[in-house]
């Protein structure tokens, strides 16, 4: 009798001890970036800093080699938000080989569209490079392997009549390894996609004078794919840049997965649209996320959670 009094109240003090641990478990909300000198990880950065007052939760905010990496990661479930292209986003949910992605990966789930990238296409002024065709024959850095940038990179090229066989030398390294490079004369330019007002660029035209490359909107006419869309970056963004310069502007997608609660998805994307303010902090190009346009065109479902926000404050039907 008092043995099975004894294995009645250990079994209790299990049972409670199980649930309490259920209730306390915290909710992990990793966040997918880039490289630290992009525009990915300080917005990471903010919006990790807003997601802390989710209960029991606990940020993290992962660099990676952005796009293609971020997405392959939500897919096997090793992130819970990340930043992304959108035609980055489209060729995963369609598991296009060439870009990466040797399956469909649809467990995808968008948040929202955030805000534009533009491809930079940046040269030491020393090295004549002026326009596309003055490319030929130089060394240039289009950033990592089937990386978003790189991707973006074969898809100009291709659109102006040029391949990377054109160039003297190409070298397939992220935004302040590529600068580092042009600053020691060790490459002529590089092709970035990213927000405005990007770091590594900054602290090149700061250091050294450069060139910015225009895209015509020819060019991106070429590329006929949607997700590619005439851009300008605006005279004074870059020190020694007197000009608007004509490019490309590519939506950056937030995505997460299906695996992740619905109330969450719900929480970060409210959190996210009532403290803009405060993430523009963390990066101006944050200012361009609208609430108006952040669920319409977009490549992949909506994540219910974030549906659910669109619809209770109007932005959705």
């Amino acid at each position: 009798m008092r043995l099975s009094k004894r294995v009645t109240l250990f079994a209790a003090a299990a049972a409670f001890t199980a649930s309490t641990a259920a209730i306390a478990a915290p909710t992990f909300i990793n966040i997918l970036t880039g490289g630290t000198s992009g525009v990915y990880y300080p917005i990471g950065v903010g919006l990790s800093q807003l997601y802390n007052e989710i209960d029991g939760a606990k940020t993290s905010v992962q660099a990676t080699k952005a796009s293609v990496e971020n997405l392959t990661l939500l897919q096997a479930g090793r992130g819970e938000l990340a930043l992304a292209l959108g035609d980055s986003v489209a060729d995963a949910w369609n598991g296009v080989e060439d870009a990466g992605f040797k399956a469909p990966l649809k467990r995808l789930r968008a948040i929202a569209v955030a805000y534009p990238n533009y491809i930079q296409i940046v040269a030491s002024e020393e090295s004549g490079i002026e326009t596309l065709e003055d490319l030929k024959g130089k060394r240039i850095s289009v950033g990592a392997p089937k990386s978003g940038t790189e991707l973006n990179a074969r898809a100009i090229l291709k659109a102006a009549g040029m391949s990377y066989d054109d160039m003297d030398r190409v070298e397939f390294l992220p935004y302040a390894e590529s600068v580092e490079l042009i600053k020691n004369r060790q490459l002529d330019a590089t092709l970035q996609s990213s927000g405005l007002g990007m770091a590594a660029i900054r602290d090149l035209a700061s250091t050294m004078p450069v060139n910015f490359v225009a895209i015509p909107a020819e060019v991106v006419e070429k590329i006929g794919s949607p997700a590619y869309q005439p851009g300008v970056i605006p005279a004074g963004t870059y020190d020694g840049q007197e000009k608007d310069v004509p490019t490309v502007a590519i939506n950056n997608i937030l995505v997460s997965h299906e695996k992740v609660p619905e109330e969450i998805a719900y929480q970060m994307t409210k959190l996210m649209f009532e403290n803009l303010d405060s993430l523009a902090n963390a990066h101006s190009a944050a200012k361009s996320i609208n609430l108006d346009t952040a669920a319409k065109n977009l490549p992949i479902p909506l994540h219910p959670g974030a549906e659910r926000y669109y619809k209770e404050v109007g932005a959705l039907k």
